[in-house]
């Protein structure tokens, strides 16, 4: 069931729909980062002075110079480590596109869909970028201690994060969040290794940008599997969220 789904969000990764997901989550980090790195420089050319005058040496100019193109191998630093929180992030923000693009190829019988509201969609996301840094900062800190252990603690914790975010994306727009809680909890453990598999393009540069289209195409296919097992018929879906 979770192979399966998750072939068919592959093949789908050509859609329109999903890269415009894509791009725009991938063009909006850049410019997050971009305008992040151009505050940081302001803010180091107000604090440091043009020049600095040094015991036994006297006045020694450069100083601005020297800060502002050591400052770029940090951003780069940084950049590696936030560019695919951050993109996911924003991907979060468009993922009902997803999700609506998915149900149109594989499921056309369905009735619309109800969306979640955009400032909902924004708070996800915001929130799903905290949890997602904050787990995988302790991870980095726990491998200091595990060793090869490190791996399963982060597939283990990116897994419960990525299935919890996705799956409950595609289930509330078809059953309400209450439902969709509901039905995570009889689902979790199922739920909880799909988002390990996703945790595996998580991993590999710059195929990591896709882990937002694949997962929520993905947790729209399983969930659609899942609800099939539930007692309600396929035709209640869409009581709102």
């Amino acid at each position: 069931m979770i192979l399966d789904a998750f072939g068919k969000a592959l093949g789908q990764l050509g859609d329109a729909r999903f890269q415009r997901v894509l791009w725009l989550g991938i063009g909006l980090t850049l410019l997050l980062l971009g305008l992040a790195y151009a505050f940081l420089l302001w803010v180091l050319r107000q604090l440091i002075p043009g020049e600095v005058d040094l015991p036994w040496i006297g006045p020694v100019g450069g100083v601005e110079t020297l800060v502002t193109w050591g400052s770029i191998p940090l951003m780069v630093l940084a950049s590696v480590f936030l560019m695919v929180p951050v993109a996911s992030a924003f991907c979060g923000i468009f993922l009902d596109d997803v999700a609506q693009a998915v149900e149109d190829r594989h499921y056309p019988a369905l009735a619309p869909a109800t969306p979640l509201p955009a400032l909902t969609q924004v708070i996800e996301a915001v929130n799903f970028f905290g949890v997602i840094i904050a787990v995988n900062a302790v991870a980095l800190v726990l491998a200091l201690f595990t060793g090869p252990l490190a791996p399963l603690l982060f597939w283990a914790g990116n897994g419960y994060l990525l299935g919890r975010e996705y799956f409950t994306l595609a289930a509330t727009r078809r059953i309400g969040r209450p439902a969709a809680r509901a039905m995570r909890q009889r689902f979790s453990g199922r739920i909880w290794l799909a988002g390990v598999l996703m945790t595996v393009p998580l991993t590999i540069p710059v195929v990591n940008f896709l882990v937002p289209i694949l997962g929520a195409a993905t947790f729209t296919h399983l969930f659609h599997r899942l609800w099939a097992l539930a007692p309600s018929p396929p035709q209640s879906r869409n009581p709102g969220p």
